[in-house]
């Protein structure tokens, strides 16, 4: 069904009006605000049954103000700026009342003697019928048209209902409708703000586990140092002890040399003596020394082998093979994590380390120590 807009003319501060009007709509029910008009803390207004409208939709669970128990608060968002109102346990009944917009409803009915919308619906005219104002909605159609149209018009055999009637029963249905959407993405907000809050704790968990994990290996490398240090002694240790026999053997033979080449000389001298009966005072002493001298025995010498420091070497490789099997421990029952106490949540966290099912799972974890796999029956025999 199509129908034409006309417009009559209108006063100077018709538009003045039409904008106040648009300053006077709910964002709710998107009719003029009804009183009592509340005033959420970020400044915008509600009317007050819209108001718990949402309330109830965000809180399923509140118990209602004539409840005799008493109501703990709740909360829900602004629709026009998605600002979280908190109340307490009054509900939207503690919510302040905007006097000021509702003494500016009750003068603005008085200067404009029409509802809202009532201008617009004025001058909405049927086009087959132009004298004919729309005034009723044809239910088979789903169309607003005339009476005209009802009687003599493509419309006299469908059923229909006053416009007034259909028209409150769609705003009421397209209020609940925005209401539910409201407070869908209000509980939408909450699980994204719940997600977020485990992102985070789930960065600082994995952080807080790689800063153990470094502590623990530093302090495997730091036993492994302090233990090279003392093997590094001990060969140290044996190496001078043998060097210095060595170099003790080293300085006999050289005295022994030196004596005996100096004697070697005299021998020479001697048997360079021209005269017989000179030559026979010296040559007695000096074949005795000579004699003396290679009685001396020089046998003192290292052992085969004695050089050999083959003894200090070391197998690791088993204590290679353990350490390529250190794996994060599934039993956090040990002293490291007695020591450092609960998780965030204060209860085990054992069979909370991968992804939770929902979204009440704990999300603090235990540290998580280093053990090593349990070693196969050939390493075992190796050890």
């Amino acid at each position: 069904m199509n129908f034409a807009v006309g417009f009559k003319p209108m006063l100077g501060t018709s538009q003045s009006m039409d904008n106040l009007e648009k300053q006077l709509i709910c964002p709710i029910c998107l009719e003029m605000f009804t009183k009592p008009v509340v005033i959420l803390p970020c400044q915008h207004n509600l009317c007050r049954k819209c108001a718990n409208d949402i309330f109830q939709a965000s809180n399923p669970l509140w118990q209602s103000r004539g409840s005799t128990s008493v109501s703990s608060g709740g909360r829900f968002r602004c629709p026009s700026c998605r600002h979280e109102v908190v109340l307490d346990r009054h509900g939207v009944y503690g919510l302040q009342r905007n006097l000021l917009v509702e003494n500016i409803i009750d003068i603005y009915k008085q200067e404009s003697s029409r509802p809202l919308h009532a201008k617009a619906e004025q001058h909405l005219m049927c086009e087959e019928h132009e004298d004919e104002k729309i005034n009723i909605y044809c239910l088979t159609c789903e169309t607003p048209t005339c009476s005209m149209c009802k009687v003599f018009g493509a419309h006299k055999d469908c059923e229909v209902a006053p416009l007034t009637n259909v028209y409150k029963r769609q705003k009421g249905e397209l209020s609940d409708g925005i209401a539910m959407l409201v407070a869908g993405n209000d509980r939408i907000q909450a699980i994204i703000t719940q997600m977020e809050e485990i992102c985070k704790t789930i960065e600082d968990n994995g952080r807080r586990q790689k800063q153990h994990l470094c502590l623990r290996f530093d302090s495997l490398y730091s036993t492994l140092e302090e233990r090279k240090k003392e093997l590094l002694q001990e060969i140290g240790r044996e190496q001078e002890e043998k060097v210095q026999l060595v170099r003790e053997l080293i300085r006999q033979y050289g005295d022994h040399l030196e004596v005996s080449s100096k004697l070697v000389e005299s021998a020479i001298q001697s048997m360079e003596e021209p005269q017989m009966a000179v030559y026979l005072q010296q040559s007695k002493e000096l074949i005795k020394k000579i004699t003396d001298m290679s009685k001396v025995s020089m046998s003192s010498r290292p052992e085969p082998g004695y050089e050999s420091m083959d003894h200090f070497s070391i197998n690791v490789d088993h204590v290679a093979e353990m350490l390529r099997t250190i794996e994060f421990q599934t039993d956090i029952t040990g002293e490291d994590t007695e020591a450092e106490g609960p998780g965030p949540e204060g209860g085990d966290a054992a069979g909370e380390e991968e992804h939770p099912e929902g979204l009440d799972a704990p999300e603090g974890t235990e540290d998580v120590g280093l053990r090593p796999k349990p070693a196969s029956a050939s390493h075992a025999g190796q050890h």
